[in-house]
Parts: C-alpha cells; sequence; structure tokens
C-alpha cells in the first residue's frame, strides 16, 4: 500500500460518514466528508499534531496537546472523527475517551484546518463526536473542557449544561492530560476545582440536544 497517496484514504466508502458542502471565501464550493476514523487515517496524525500545536500558540490559550502515539490509539480504536474536503485534503479532526470503565466521556481535540476554519465544519464536526460518544457510550455522562464561546455554544445546542468540575471524572489519568495546557498552573493553584475552562455537561438521565 503506498502511504504517500493521502486520495487513497480519502475515496474509500465507509459506514458512519457523513457529506455535506459549504462555501469558501472564493465563493468555490467545498463538499467534506466526516466519518468516524481508522487505521488508514494514522497518515494524517502528524499533521493534526502540527495545526494543534500552531493553533495554540497563535491563539495564547489553553489547548490541551496529545502525543501522536496517543492519537494513534484513539484513531485504531475507532474513537475519533475525521473530516475531508472533496479534493483529499485533511481538514478536521476530534476523539473521545471514557473515564472510570465508562461512567464518563470526554470530547477532545476538535481542531479544523486553517483554510477550512469559519464554513460551519468545527460544528458539523461536534455533533459527529457527539453522536459516536453517544453510540459507544449510551449510558454515559459527556463532558467537554473549553475556554472558546464558540465551543460552548456547540456543547449548549447539543444539551450540554456549564458544571463545576468536581462533576467531572475524578480520574488522575484525566487531570495529567491538563498538564500540557499553558494554564495548568492555575488549575494546580485552585486545587482543580476551576480554571480558566469552562467545563460543560451532557447528563443523558436528564439531557435532551436542542437541535
Amino acid at each position: 500500500m503506498n502511504l504517500t497517496n493521502k486520495n487513497l484514504f480519502f475515496s474509500s466508502s465507509f459506514r458512519n460518514r457523513t457529506t455535506f458542502s459549504v462555501a469558501e471565501e472564493t465563493e468555490e464550493l467545498v463538499e467534506f466528508t466526516i466519518e468516524k476514523a481508522r487505521s488508514t487515517h494514522t497518515f494524517w496524525i502528524k499533521e493534526i499534531c502540527d495545526v494543534t500545536f500552531s493553533s495554540a500558540v497563535a491563539r495564547g490559550t489553553g489547548i490541551s496537546g496529545r502525543s501522536p502515539e496517543f492519537l494513534e490509539t484513539k484513531i485504531n480504536k475507532g474513537e475519533a472523527v475525521i473530516a475531508f474536503a472533496s479534493d483529499g485534503r485533511w481538514a478536521g479532526f476530534s476523539f473521545i475517551t471514557s473515564w472510570e470503565n465508562g461512567k464518563f466521556v470526554s470530547n477532545s481535540g476538535l481542531i479544523v484546518a486553517p483554510e477550512f476554519r469559519h464554513t460551519g465544519l468545527a460544528k458539523k464536526i461536534k455533533r459527529k463526536i457527539f453522536e459516536l460518544s453517544r453510540e459507544m457510550y449510551p449510558e454515559a455522562r459527556i463532558f467537554s473542557l473549553t475556554s472558546g464561546l464558540a465551543v460552548m455554544k456547540m456543547n449548549h445546542e447539543l444539551g450540554f449544561e456549564p458544571v463545576t468540575f468536581a462533576e467531572l471524572t475524578s480520574d488522575e489519568m484525566f487531570w495529567e492530560s491538563c498538564k500540557s495546557c499553558v494554564n495548568c498552573p492555575i488549575l494546580i493553584s485552585k486545587e482543580r476545582k476551576n480554571c480558566l475552562c469552562t467545563a460543560m455537561l451532557f447528563d443523558p438521565k436528564q439531557s435532551t440536544p436542542v437541535i
């Protein structure tokens, strides 16, 4: 298999795939496909990591980084979604992680390639990763930590509500992942009770998606 052929990974027909179109600033119609990630998509890990890092630097806000090895595990387990433009360019990504034996699930790592921002793609990826979480862990409480207003709005539309950090998982491995965030010293100084991020939670027993 020729791993340098990016179109190879895009052209295949996969289950759980969503396709939609948007108009870019050039008024050229761009079609996106969002699908459940699988092993062939590990080809894109370096680009995902590079864009995530550059976005964190540009924004100067907290984006918790993940190692290439971690993302490879997520992709191989089918615990991620990935988006492509119609010409085969990688367009976006997000992943999920379960905690406390499936009691909680986090939606994390939402990133969109710079050339496809402000197209509505982030919202589509957010909905797709939420649907994957509900499919794989139907009884789990789904949570998200974010400092971005746009993500907060997306979470709200899916039925998430703001909560205290005490209502999130107590799994130490989750909080270890926050150490790569630039705001981690604030989290530690607050004894993990709060930070610059807002915690939002979807409880399947109490919440219903708005849209």
